[in-house]
């Protein structure tokens, strides 16, 4: 018997589960709130179970044809006559950028996502793809003329992770000596800058930890190095040997720089400035200026067990491997390279549907 044979409301009474007035998501997607399995949207207010390759949301030749094949998409005509020619305005000014050098005092990418901020909500802008599309071809964070100010007067300057080298050809163009190095060519099989546009100005080849370790006399940058990635981090602030270190980020809960850089740059370096940047719906991008300590000090803060207490790998969640295995929960999924475990009690709290969703999902550690 199918799940959609198993709700009583039939296809027509397909309902997601909601939490608090929000849509509860599993795997990825919404789920039924009678059966827990996949459903997806039809129209305004009507869903289905299963799930189908859709299309990215476009805004096609004409409101009709928009509304045809894209039912599930509540839009006016009016928002979406607004949308599609801020979006085509969009992608027209992206295409020009692409094909020209950058110009003195030029800040394209400053200027489209303010353009795209400054417009009425809308699905059709689709805000995530336009930051992936963004990100990829500029850097992960937005630079201001106040930053760029900020860092020139940190000069001479290096960044570890340099991507595109927008930042660097835009301090560049200030006539700031600034140098920077990545270990990876932009491209395909570049996950953080897939443009097949070549890099904003000239970067050096080498992981970050060679060239930190290389330049002890220059300020170092890190501009978004990602999230559970110690060398990108971690590893290049223990071998970077000068005094200032410019995070470009988010700070200690944000999703830039592992839990080890964070801890090493609480413990050992004080933080003598902070500027806020542009950023994007539900990021807190800022400039932070961090100064060594005079005396280091021993990291002395350890990920333990709650239950038997030994020591676990630092930024781990949860109880150790071997308490797991000996006395597993009710129900545990992977999340990342995390597990995250519910106890009976919980299981038996959840939703009936929340709880076949976390059970079929492939996530589950069995």
């Amino acid at each position: 018997m199918t799940r959609t044979e198993r709700c009583t409301g039939g296809a027509a009474g397909v309902l997601p589960l909601l939490s608090a007035g929000r849509r509860v998501v599993v795997d990825g997607h919404p789920i039924c709130a009678e059966c827990g399995g996949a459903v997806e949207p039809v129209a305004p207010g009507a869903w289905r179970h299963g799930l189908t390759r859709r299309p990215r949301i476009a805004p096609l030749a004409s409101y009709p044809e928009f509304a045809k094949r894209f039912p599930w998409v509540a839009i006016s005509e009016t928002e979406w006559r607004d949308a599609a020619h801020r979006l085509g305005e969009h992608r027209r000014e992206l295409a020009l950028v692409k094909r020209r050098p950058l110009a003195a005092k030029d800040n394209p990418y400053l200027a489209l996502f303010r353009n795209l901020m400054t417009a009425p909500p809308s699905l059709l802008l689709d805000l995530s793809e336009r930051r992936r599309e963004l990100a990829s071809l500029f850097s992960w964070a937005i630079p201001t003329d106040a930053a760029l100010d900020l860092l020139t007067r940190y000069a001479p300057l290096v960044e570890c992770g340099a991507g595109m080298g927008y930042w660097l050809a835009l301090l560049r163009a200030r006539g700031v000596d600034a140098i920077g190095y990545d270990r990876s060519r932009p491209g395909g099989k570049n996950a953080y800058h897939r443009s097949a546009r070549k890099p904003w100005t000239r970067i050096g080849r080498a992981s970050s930890v060679e060239a930190a370790r290389r330049h002890e006399d220059r300020t170092l940058v890190l501009c978004w190095p990602p999230y559970d990635d110690d060398p990108a981090s971690y590893d290049t602030l223990r071998a970077y040997r000068g005094d200032v270190v410019i995070h470009i980020g988010e700070g200690n809960e944000g999703t830039t720089g592992s839990v080890r850089f964070h801890r090493e740059l609480a413990l050992n370096w004080t933080l003598v400035e902070e500027l806020e940047l542009p950023h994007w719906p539900r990021l807190q991008d800022r400039v932070m200026v961090y100064r060594r300590n005079a005396v280091r000090r021993a990291h002395v803060e350890r990920d333990r067990c709650f239950e038997c207490k030994r020591y676990m790998p630092t930024g781990a969640i949860g109880r150790c491997d071997t308490c797991f295995r000996r006395r597993p929960p009710a129900l545990a999924l992977k999340v990342g390279r995390h597990r995250v475990e519910y106890p009976e009690n919980v299981v038996q709290a959840m939703p009936r549907a929340l709880r076949k969703a976390f059970e079929a999902s492939p996530a589950r550690i069995r």
